[in-house]
Order: structure tokens, then C-alpha cells, then sequence
């Protein structure tokens, strides 16, 4: 006798928006829902399996026993499957058992919101409500997420940040986490953080970027609410929430998407665009209707229910590009001959607009993509992607490798750094040092540095404010913060113990005060993404390894200049500056608060020469491998000018 009485969540209109690849909130309607029936409570179980025979709900209430929980077939021919099972409660071990060709397949729940951490992964009936208490973060995000306003994330891998210092095999709990983070992230100053993937994942080595629970936060760290308390003390303390969300790819776990009703169900059935050849895993197939209902109903079920406040999308280069790492003859061109994916295009247009309508600009997209790929950031109605940001690929690698040169040779490779000005406002970019570049033999970023220690770290703060000076918003990984100097390992802590060193300390301080200058200085955000925001006063001086540049807010008065010595010598600049303008230095990275060597960089001469192409110049000393920053004073007379003005 079957167990499983007839109900439904869904109206005729939720199973047409789900065919039409239209319904964004799918997760009120798939998956385990505590309901009642007849005034007996249990749990609405539904799942899309359009080509099984049969399929029925397993579980320790049945000792999973495929023949005594049928599901019934929707009518429609939507493929759903759907039915009441009476007193079943929260916590209930479930998965279907999908019959399909012969066989009987085991399956998580695509739409669960917990799985188990074992091999059997099998799915729990759970819940996502939180009583938050975030209203005051959710009412002004808009202006902290503005690309006006200063964005300096902190990327982090959640099971190797820190970990129980008693059993450091253990992980902590996302409310251990909650206790050290907001307060650590708070006095560096940061204004988010990147968790890299909180979806469940089977493979710890995947770092999370092989996700089997795409609505299920992982079960390492706790409970959804576990989760969802992180986030709000985080947004209680002013600091931002991205989450990285990966719809390129699954892997091919049992229990997983892969071939979920006995067919190419949720990837694509053709090879040459259903299988990534790097990461031996299963792509979506952008073209099906259902297939993108689920997808960006997911990526709105995390900024709902979770309050994210971003979402990063991962490998977005694999999925516009039809050829990615992929041989002649292994990809077939698009109608027009080239290799774009235009589904995959057509599904990024849509998640972009839909999230943007739904939420506005109190959340921002972020894409990883790493090709010159046009108007990923431009609004979809020009024709554009509809992104809210793109990382600035091009950027990080022309960096590193310039950081990597030996100083004498560094005069040949001054464009790396140069180059970036060329195409810096084609999108909106944020300019990351992430985790891809610490690991597998890459080394950590202070030993990409080139010389000796005192040089390796000198070098790095250089580059940080490079980095913190430079139009975009700002993302640096974990660890990175202090000189790190073994590779990120995601089976261990980070090594805090490094901050004993005063020179990792010196490192941590620069960035800190970095964070906190690049916030209250808005000539450095104000038209970060805006042309009229920078400007070059020394470009070409590859001699001497020198970058000087301005950036500007706003107001004709909120002007900043930074200097760069990418040489291990100190010697006096000469440096144009306008008519009537006077200058103080307001930073430093070779302070010795930073571990450097103390050189004053005080201006210590003005003269009415024509320098740079600008009538008047200053002289200062220029600090070893080291940036300095510059104010521009107020003008007393542009000052009473305006107030005149303003009388009038």
C-alpha cells in the first residue's frame, strides 16, 4: 500500500514559468516543506525526474524501502513528482530512488537544505528560517555595495582560515567562526568578505567548487541557522557578505545531478558542451528551460534566504568560450562560426537582470573571467552581459610578474604595470590577489617577491599600495594580509603564529592602515570606476622604476597623489605639480611602523619650474622599494570661492 497521499505546492502558473525557464523561486516549491494535510502534519516532498518510471521517497523512517513511498506523477507532463507523507519531521534522513532504464538510482535532493557528510550524502528535512536581526546593514547596503562607495573584500576558504588550536583536524563551527572573524575583519578594516563556496560538496580537495548541494549550506561547519548567524553579526558590524557561486559545472557523484532520472537531465548531452575536460566534470545545458529555472532560482534562494549581499560567479571564461581548453575538433562553432556559447551568454543576461530586478543595487555580480570577453559589466539592454563587476585578470598576473623581476631588469618590463591604465575603465573591475595564485607550486605572495627578506617584504607593500591606490575595488586572500609564507594548504590553519615576527606584523599594520586609508580618502572611491578619477604624472620613467599618478574625487580639491620606488635605492625626485597646489605626505610604507626602514619623505623643496609638463614642481626622498602618498591642502582661495558662490 503506498504511504504518499496527493498534494501540490505548485499552480498551473509556477509549473508554466518553470517550463518556460521563468520561475526564479523554485525552492518554495521543489524539494521537502513541512505542511498539513487534513490536519496531519508531515512533509511535501517534489522533484523534477521527467524521464523516470517511478519514484518513491527513501529514508530511516522506512528503513529505505523504495516500494512504500510512490510519488505521483504530475499530469501536466512537467515531469514533476510530487506527494504528502504524514508525520515526518525536521531532521528526517531522506533521499528518491529514482527507476529509470532498468534501474534504480539513489539520489540527494537537488533542492535540500542539508546533506549528510558522508558517502551515502543523503539529504535532511530542514529548514532556512533565521530570525534575523540585519534590517539596519539591508536598509543602507545599497550605498555600502555602491560602485561609489569603497569595496575592499576578504577572501576566504572557511575550513582553513582558523582552526580549534586543541584539534586542529577539527573545523570550527560557523558561530566559532562568527566569534573570531567580525572582530578581526572589523579592525582590519575591510568592507566584505568572499567565503569561497558554502554549498555542499563531497570533495574536500575541490576546495567547494564541486557542489552537489547547490541550496544546501555544508554541513562542516553546522546548521543553516549556524550559517545564517555568521552572516548576520557580520552585517551587524557593517561588513559585507559575498558568496562564491559556481553555475558553470557538477561533478559526477552517484548521488549528485549527473544523469539524476537516468538522462542528460541537468548537463548537456553532447560532449563537446556537457563535459569539462580540465575538472572531469558535467556542465550545465544553458539551453534548457528547467535547467536555468533551477539555476537562477538558486542564486536568488542564497541572496533570499541568506541575505548575501553578492554572489562571485565562478569560471565564467568556461562558460561563454565553446573551445575552452578544448583541441581543434573537440568544440563545435556557434551559428555564426565563432566560439562564443550563446546559451551560455543568454543564461547570464537573464540571472544578471533577474537579480538586479529583484534586489536592485543592494547587491553586486562578480564574474571570474580571466579573456577579453566585451561588455561583461555593460547593462544587458546595450547589449552587455549585465555583470556588476568583473576581476581584473590582466591586472593580477602583469603585477606579479613584475614583482618577480630582478630589480636591474624591472626598466623592461615597466608597461606590466602601465598597461593596465589602457583598458582600466572598459568594465568595472575589481583587482584581486586570490587564493588561484598561492597554490599548486606558485608559491605564497611574499615569496614571489623578489630579494632578500627585508626586500621580499618591503616589495609586497609596495605592491599593496600599488594595489589599495589603484582605480577598482580591491580583493586580497587570506593570509596574504600578514605574508603567509607556505602555500594556502586547505587541510590546515593559516599560520597566525607568523604575527610574533614583527616583519609579519609591520605587513598586517600596512594593510590595515591601507583598508582604512582607501575608505576615508574619496578621491580613492568616489570615481573609481570613472575616467575623471585618475590621472598620469609620471608614466615613463623606467630608469629610475618609477610611478607617479593622481586620483581624484569630486571635488576639484579632493586630490591624492601616489609614488611608486620599485627600486631597492633612496634618492631625491624632482616631481611636477599644478599651479597652487601644496602637497603633505600621508602615507608611507617604508615607516618604520611597517617594518621598513624609517627614510622621511617630507617635501623638502617647491620651485616654479616647469617639471612633467606642469609649471611648478616639489622635491622629495624617495623611500626604497616603497608608495608613498600625497594630499592635495585645500586652496584657501578656492575655498572662499565656492563659499562666494555659494552666497550668491
Amino acid at each position: 500500500m503506498n504511504s504518499v497521499k496527493t498534494y501540490t505546492l505548485f499552480t498551473d502558473h509556477d509549473v508554466y514559468l518553470f517550463k518556460e525557464g521563468k520561475h526564479y523561486r523554485l525552492y518554495e516549491k521543489f524539494g521537502a516543506h513541512s505542511v498539513e494535510k487534513d490536519g496531519v502534519k508531515g512533509v511535501y516532498f517534489s522533484v523534477w525526474a521527467p524521464n523516470a518510471k517511478k519514484v518513491s521517497v527513501i529514508g530511516n523512517f522506512n528503513n529505505w524501502n523504495h516500494k512504500d513511498h510512490i510519488l505521483f506523477p504530475r499530469w501536466d507532463g512537467s515531469g514533476i513528482w510530487e506527494g504528502f507523507i504524514a508525520g515526518l519531521t525536521w531532521g528526517t534522513l531522506y533521499k528518491y530512488a529514482i527507476e529509470s532504464l532498468g534501474k534504480i538510482l539513489e539520489k540527494s535532493d537537488p533542492y535540500a537544505l542539508s546533506l549528510e557528510q558522508n558517502l551515502q550524502a543523503a539529504s535532511l528535512v530542514s529548514t532556512n528560517w533565521y530570525e534575523w536581526t540585519d534590517q539596519k546593514w539591508l536598509d543602507k547596503r545599497w550605498k555600502n555595495n555602491s560602485l561609489e562607495s569603497p569595496i575592499s573584500v576578504y577572501e576566504m576558504h572557511l575550513a582553513s582560515w582558523c582552526r580549534n588550536e586543541d584539534f586542529p583536524e577539527k573545523f570550527l563551527n560557523y558561530t566559532d567562526i562568527a566569534a573570531k572573524l567580525v572582530p578581526y575583519i572589523k579592525d582590519m578594516g575591510f568592507t566584505h568578505v568572499e567565503f569561497m563556496p558554502v554549498m555542499e560538496y563531497p570533495y574536500d580537495p575541490s576546495w567547494g567548487y564541486q557542489i552537489t548541494g547547490f541550496f544546501a549550506a555544508t554541513s562542516r561547519f553546522g546548521s543553516p541557522q549556524d550559517l545564517m548567524f555568521l552572516i548576520n553579526e557580520l552585517h551587524k558590524n557593517d561588513i559585507g557578505v559575498i558568496l562564491d557561486w559556481v553555475p558553470s559545472h557538477f561533478p559526477g557523484d552517484a548521488n549528485g545531478l549527473h544523469r539524476f532520472d537516468g538522462s542528460y537531465l541537468y548537463e548537456h548531452e553532447d560532449p563537446r558542451k556537457g563535459f569539462h575536460p580540465d575538472w572531469k566534470s558535467y556542465i550545465f545545458n544553458y539551453g534548457r528551460n528547467e535547467v536555468k529555472s533551477f539555476l537562477i532560482s538558486n542564486a536568488m534562494f542564497w541572496l533570499d534566504r541568506y541575505h548575501a549581499d553578492g554572489l562571485r560567479v565562478d569560471a565564467v571564461t568556461s562558460m561563454l568560450h565553446l573551445d575552452y581548453s578544448r583541441n581543434e575538433g573537440e568544440w563545435e562553432p556557434n551559428i555564426y562560426g565563432d566560439n562564443v556559447n550563446l546559451e551560455a551568454k543568454a543564461f547570464l543576461q537573464e540571472f544578471n537582470t533577474a537579480v538586479y530586478k529583484e534586489f536592485g543595487n543592494s547587491i553586486m555580480t562578480i564574474a571570474e573571467e580571466s579573456s577579453d570577453f566585451p561588455l561583461l559589466t555593460k547593462p544587458v539592454h546595450d547589449g552587455g552581459v549585465g555583470f556588476g563587476m568583473k576581476w581584473m585578470m590582466g591586472w593580477m598576473h602583469d603585477t606579479l610578474d613584475y614583482f618577480k623581476e630582478e630589480y636591474e631588469n624591472r626598466r623592461h618590463h615597466h608597461h606590466k604595470l602601465t598597461f593596465a591604465s589602457m583598458y582600466m575603465y572598459n568594465e568595472n573591475y575589481m583587482m584581486p590577489l586570490s587564493h588561484d595564485e598561492v597554490v599548486h607550486g606558485k608559491a605564497s605572495l611574499i615569496y614571489k617577491m623578489k630579494g632578500d627578506e627585508w626586500q621580499k617584504f618591503a616589495n609586497l607593500r609596495a605592491l599593496y599600495v600599488y594595489m589599495f591606490t589603484h582605480p577598482g575595488a580591491k580583493l586580497l586572500f587570506m593570509g596574504d594580509e600578514f605574508g603567509q609564507t607556505n602555500e594556502w594548504n586547505f587541510k590546515q590553519s593559516l599560520d597566525w603564529h607568523l604575527l610574533d615576527f614583527p616583519i609579519h606584523k609591520g605587513l598586517q599594520d600596512l594593510v590595515k592602515d591601507l583598508n582604512h586609508l582607501y575608505k576615508s580618502e574619496t578621491a580613492f572611491y568616489e570615481n573609481q570606476f570613472n575616467p575623471s578619477g585618475f590621472e598620469w604624472v609620471e608614466a615613463d620613467d623606467t630608469d629610475n622604476s618609477v610611478l607617479i599618478y593622481l586620483r581624484k574625487g569630486k571635488r576639484k580639491d579632493d586630490v591624492l597623489m601616489v609614488i611608486l620606488n620599485l627600486t631597492p635605492n633612496t634618492f631625491d625626485y624632482k616631481v611636477g605639480v599644478n599651479e597652487g597646489t601644496h602637497w603633505e605626505v600621508i602615507f608611507n610604507s617604508d615607516h618604520k611602523k611597517y617594518n621598513g626602514s624609517g627614510v622621511e619623505t617630507t617635501i623638502f623643496r617647491e620651485e616654479n619650474e616647469e617639471w612633467m609638463s606642469r609649471p611648478k614642481s616639489i622635491f622629495l626622498k624617495l623611500p626604497p622599494l616603497a608608495g608613498i602618498v600625497l594630499k592635495m591642502k585645500k586652496d584657501r582661495k578656492y575655498k572662499l570661492s565656492r563659499i562666494k558662490q555659494h552666497k550668491k
